[in-house]
């Protein structure tokens, strides 16, 4: 277990190197375990989160009834497009965090496009 998740944040690492947040175009970050999923809108300019979403979110938390699958990451993924938007922002850099592009960080950006994001 100790090596997948030493390669993963080897690929994160690698994937941070190319993919910077700026304040017109900030970095959606997906994150996920076992059980939950988070995704973060960074300016990694100033280190500022400016939204944030996740299954333990206190509006999310009473919706699912378990946050590890593709249903509970579509709901994160609308939720953190309309906290984004409610702050002017509209485009974004996605950081799929060394995860593959697949499942439920998938399904999390694609809902996030269908919210309002751009990337």
């Amino acid at each position: 277990m100790k090596k997948e998740h030493e390669l993963r944040v080897r690929r994160h690492t690698r994937i941070r190197k190319r993919v910077l947040g700026s304040p017109e175009r900030p970095r959606l970050a997906v994150f996920r375990s076992d059980r939950h999923i988070y995704a973060q809108v960074i300016d990694d300019t100033s280190g500022q989160t400016i939204a944030a979403a996740s299954t333990v979110d206190r509006g999310l938390r009473g919706e699912t009834s378990y946050g590890g699958n593709v249903e509970a990451a579509k709901r994160v993924g609308t939720l953190v497009a309309e906290r984004a938007r409610e702050k002017g922002i509209s485009k974004v850099v996605f950081d799929r965090g060394g995860f593959l592009y697949h499942g439920r960080v998938a399904a999390l950006a694609d809902a996030a496009r269908e919210a309002g994001l751009e990337f």
